[in-house]
């Protein structure tokens, strides 16, 4: 496998086009190709997450139909899965509702079936998040290690020197773009740790993880050659790094987990691919949006900043309500493998059914008055961010710590961050966070 991968060693690796970049171009060049939503509750259109106007569609949903079909969408017939119970009744059926990316996978997305097959068969990414048991048991386990509580602990602190040195460097009173410099630069160098990735080419990891991780693309049929060579650089330069370490002894960077593990060392081509897909995808966009969620939030909510700034007891529960409040994955996708019934509804094998996320955290019968950060909720852990049953985030612990510290260490110098220019969210119905956040920080 690694062999096929290897690539040159002067093989350039493109740090351009951006993914949204590329796709807002695709769109100026073919404005009848904008997908279009006629359904009221086809949540899978991108503007409602840029324009932060999802709320009011979902709170009718889960107030009217919590399990409900709509049809004729860009993204083909599914269900709405809407609610916190119904949510984690799918997650905990994984035989009945699969994740396989043999059945469609965990994105709300389908493979164009106007695309040779070869060509689709060559373009499939497998990664365990995508897997059923047995495969999936596995794989997770292989790369399970790098996130044990005692890993936590050896990691914590480098976590907080790397994050400390960071706020110290902030421009107190001056603006700045918070995603940029300070969310996007610790989890890209907490996934270069992870990988033991060259520290130089750490924003290659970000520029990947955008073109990974964007479901928007999938309507895009002109940049499917783009996007897959683009994740053929990331293969290849993993393919190298590969290379590098097979024979020696085992270290606890991911790349040496895979190579000293029966389960993954035999991967093809794709399911390497895809597995770098999950890693990078799930180690960077869900903490980097998390990172730029707290900040908005706690901008938003100037109440339960003061509350939380005047004791820092509460930092790991703000860290819960915040994951619970941001949801950084608006969705997952799973797909029937039998007929069945759903709370009252009908379900076909082979139906579309995506849990969101999103919804099932402002759910009013679990979390009082949802729709407000609130630092002090006690049952804040019971959130939906890092999913439910055995597709459960593999690096929730990681996340968590990351988050913490950084609130720790903001706590400890006594900063305080006011959004104070522009606001700009991801246009995606996967991915939910902020392209842009500016900010200015003062001392308090």
């Amino acid at each position: 496998m690694a062999t096929q991968l290897a690539p040159d060693v002067a093989s350039p690796y493109r740090t351009s086009p951006t993914a949204v970049a590329a796709f807002e171009e695709w769109l100026k060049a073919n404005p009848n190709a904008r997908p279009v939503h006629t359904h009221p509750w086809d949540v899978s259109r991108s503007d409602i997450y840029l324009n932060d106007t999802w709320g009011p569609i979902f709170a009718q949903m889960r107030e009217e139909a919590p399990v409900n079909k709509v049809t004729g969408t860009p993204y083909g017939d599914y269900w709405n899965i809407t609610t916190h119970k119904a949510v984690m009744h799918v997650e905990s059926l994984p035989e009945l509702f699969s994740s396989s990316w043999q059945h469609g996978g965990i994105t709300i997305g389908d493979p164009p079936e106007e695309v040779d097959p070869a060509v689709m068969a060559e373009r499939q990414l497998p990664m365990f998040i995508a897997m059923d048991r047995p495969e999936h048991t596995g794989q997770r386990r292989t790369v399970a290690p790098a996130f044990t509580p005692a890993e936590i602990v050896r990691m914590e602190t480098e976590i907080r020197q790397r994050t400390a040195h960071l706020l110290d460097t902030l421009p107190i009173g001056e603006q700045f773009d918070w995603v940029d410099k300070v969310s996007i630069e610790l989890t890209t160098g907490m996934l270069a740790i992870l990988f033991g990735f060259p520290w130089d080419d750490r924003r290659l990891l970000t520029f990947w993880s955008d073109w990974a991780g964007d479901v928007e693309l999938t309507l895009a049929r002109d940049l499917a050659d783009t996007r897959f060579s683009i994740l053929g650089e990331m293969a290849q330069y993993f393919g190298r790094l590969w290379m590098e370490r097979m024979g020696k002894a085992p270290s606890p960077d991911l790349i040496s987990m895979m190579i000293h593990s029966p389960a993954m060392n035999h991967m093809s081509p794709q399911e390497f691919m895809g597995n770098l897909v999950l890693l990078i995808v799930g180690g960077n966009d869900t903490t980097r949006n998390t990172m730029s969620g707290i900040i908005h939030a706690l901008h938003t909510f100037p109440d339960q900043r003061e509350i939380l700034e005047n004791d820092r007891s509460l930092i790991p529960n703000t860290v819960q309500e915040c994951l619970r409040f941001v949801t950084p994955l608006a969705h997952m996708r799973r797909t029937a493998t039998a007929d069945t019934e759903l709370f009252g509804q009908q379900i076909s094998a082979g139906d579309k059914m995506v849990m969101w996320y999103l919804s099932a955290n402002r759910d009013a019968s679990v979390f009082a008055n949802p729709d407000k950060l609130i630092v002090t909720r006690e049952n804040a852990r019971r959130h939906l961010s890092f999913g439910h049953g055995i597709h459960r985030c593999v690096g929730a612990r990681l996340a968590e710590l990351q988050l913490r510290v950084l609130l720790e260490e903001m706590h400890e110098r006594r900063l305080r961050v006011h959004v104070t220019g522009a606001v700009e969210r991801v246009r995606a119905n996967f991915v939910h966070g902020f392209r842009r956040l500016d900010v200015t920080v003062e001392r308090i």
